[in-house]
């Protein structure tokens, strides 16, 4: 997959999902023309799943924060992808696809921890006051989502696979965007979550 094109359909479900949160309503939206091929709640499951994901983030970026625990975690993330791979062939998709989606939604949430540290480093008062266990309440949130992905990415499968997969996959962003409420910071993670989820990009 070129990556300027993957970057060009991340930067624009984004684009996408910051015109929503500026002020359009769902009810406008739903009333806003758009081709049909672009409405594609078929893809919704996913990117409801990279946005709760990403919020996940701000709580292990507070796990992780005034520690010596290092936001890059390369033996946690390889576990992850070795893991996620096997499971995929079980399931019946392609291990190395849905590698590829799993190493963009790490990037993205590391994406979400440098900011979140930046934030607190700039604005001391916004620090967390508790501390969240990385092993008994971060990672058991992390593994639902891992599997409830895998199952998304499989019933999303064929519709993944056509042409009409990125404009679909951006007004799915864009909404759960909105209905997550994700801010700017939020916004760019899921951008970046986003590039390796069409097959034909």
């Amino acid at each position: 997959m070129p990556s300027s094109r993957l970057r060009s359909a991340a930067v624009a479900a984004c684009a996408c999902a910051v015109v929503v949160l500026s002020g359009a309503t769902p009810a406008a939206a739903a009333q806003s023309p758009a081709p049909a091929a672009a409405v594609a709640p078929g893809l919704a499951p996913l990117t409801d799943l990279f946005a709760e994901r990403l919020l996940l983030g701000d709580q292990v970026a507070a796990a992780k924060y005034g520690t010596d625990k290092p936001i890059d975690d390369p033996a946690r993330e390889k576990q992850v992808l070795d893991d996620v791979a096997a499971r995929a062939v079980g399931l019946g998709l392609d291990p190395d696809a849905v590698t590829a989606v799993f190493r963009d939604q790490i990037e993205a949430n590391k994406l979400v921890q440098r900011g979140m540290y930046q934030r607190w480093d700039a604005h001391p008062q916004e620090r967390p006051t508790h501390r969240p266990d990385l092993t008994t309440e971060i990672r058991p949130a992390l593994d639902r989502i891992t599997t409830q992905l895998l199952t998304a990415l499989q019933d999303t499968e064929a519709l993944r696979a056509r042409p009409s997969c990125a404009p679909r996959l951006t007004v799915a962003a864009a909404r759960s965007a909105y209905g997550h409420q994700l801010d700017l910071l939020h916004l760019a993670g899921l951008g970046r979550a986003l590039p390796s989820v069409c097959d034909n990009q």
